[in-house]
């Protein structure tokens, strides 16, 4: 058994590698997204103002200033941590009588006036510090979220596919080889080839863009390898009947391109409505996405992530026991 997975194993990365393409697409499109975004944010922050607030956000005073967002915050931990990294510029607990402000912020402290001079002067200050989150710190997890996604989908998806059309999987079903052996060395595969293309495009760029980084790599990558094992089980859903390229390629755009603008690669839900935040839960990427960037910018631990975890690994068997069912060699 082991002897036909490695074969197939094997043959599967030649193909790839062999196809230049392909390899320098993987590898060069993320770069080019990252660097192109790195300087296009390279000057100031854009002046928007976002306030975080403990528990439900007062109808009046303050809490009206127009060109202001204000978030109500669950977690206040979670919210002063935003705090410290520039991602909230102001945090206001009416309840506990206090306020964080980071005075290493250009715009904490005229936020601060503006609050303190609104009938809030009792509040008491709460100073932090920490580097600022830019743009592409931010957007980073996401692009190689999204590299992961397409990388899955189309390398999996698209070329089961195409051997079923051209009759690959008709001469493998003559050999002693099973269903579960040929869709398991797919799976290795594929997933050996993400992690080695997100490695590279991760600390390549991190050599000239130097991403804020404050939790551990290993937990990082647990986070995409888990992400990418459930890209990938989608995918083998998709292509587990599927004899038309065009057919594949057109269900593979309706599941990735939804997945690309709804699970927070490019922006923040935060303020979006309800409605679409629900919607993005729905959404493996969404999770791989919000469990990276809570190791990255947040030190996040093993334990911190592990609902986001828990949701891929219960996706990812749904997924293989679905692709397992529907798959045929015909």
């Amino acid at each position: 058994m082991m002897k036909r997975l490695l074969a197939v194993f094997i043959a599967r990365n030649k193909e790839f590698l062999r196809d230049r393409a392909a390899l320098g697409w993987n590898l060069l499109f993320p770069v080019l997204i990252v660097a192109g975004f790195a300087f296009a944010f390279s000057g100031e922050p854009a002046p928007l103002y976002k306030v975080g607030v403990a528990g439900e956000v007062p109808p009046s005073g303050f809490f009206t200033t127009p060109h202001v967002q204000f978030i109500a915050v669950d977690d206040l931990a979670a919210a002063i941590t935003k705090v410290e990294r520039h991602r909230l510029d102001l945090l206001v607990d009416i309840g506990g009588a206090r306020y964080w402000v980071n005075d290493e912020s250009p715009r904490g402290p005229l936020l601060e006036r503006l609050l303190l001079g609104s009938d809030n002067a009792a509040l008491r200050k709460q100073a932090v510090s920490g580097r600022q989150i830019r743009y592409v710190d931010w957007v980073l997890p996401g692009v190689l979220g999204m590299n992961i996604m397409f990388s899955a989908l189309y390398g999996v998806g698209f070329v089961i596919v195409r051997y079923r059309k051209n009759g690959v999987l008709k001469r493998l079903k003559a050999t002693p080889l099973s269903a579960i052996e040929f869709l398991a060395a797919q799976i290795v595969s594929r997933l050996w080839l993400i992690v080695a293309v997100v490695v590279v495009v991760f600390f390549g760029t991190h050599l000239f863009v130097d991403f804020a980084m404050y939790g551990n790599y290993l937990t990082l990558f647990l986070a995409f390898a888990m992400g990418g094992i459930c890209m990938i089980s989608m995918g083998l859903v998709i292509a587990a009947r599927i004899a038309s390229e065009e057919f594949a390629e057109g269900m593979l755009n309706l599941i990735s391109w939804p997945m690309m603008f709804l699970s927070g690669v490019w922006f923040s839900l935060e303020g979006t409505h309800p409605l679409v935040q629900k919607l993005a839960m729905i959404f493996p990427l969404t999770h791989m996405i919000d469990a990276a960037r809570a190791v990255m910018l947040d030190g996040a631990s093993l334990a911190a992530i592990a609902p986001q975890l828990g949701v891929l690994l219960a996706m990812t068997a749904g997924f293989l026991a679905i692709g397992a069912w529907l798959f045929r060699w015909e």
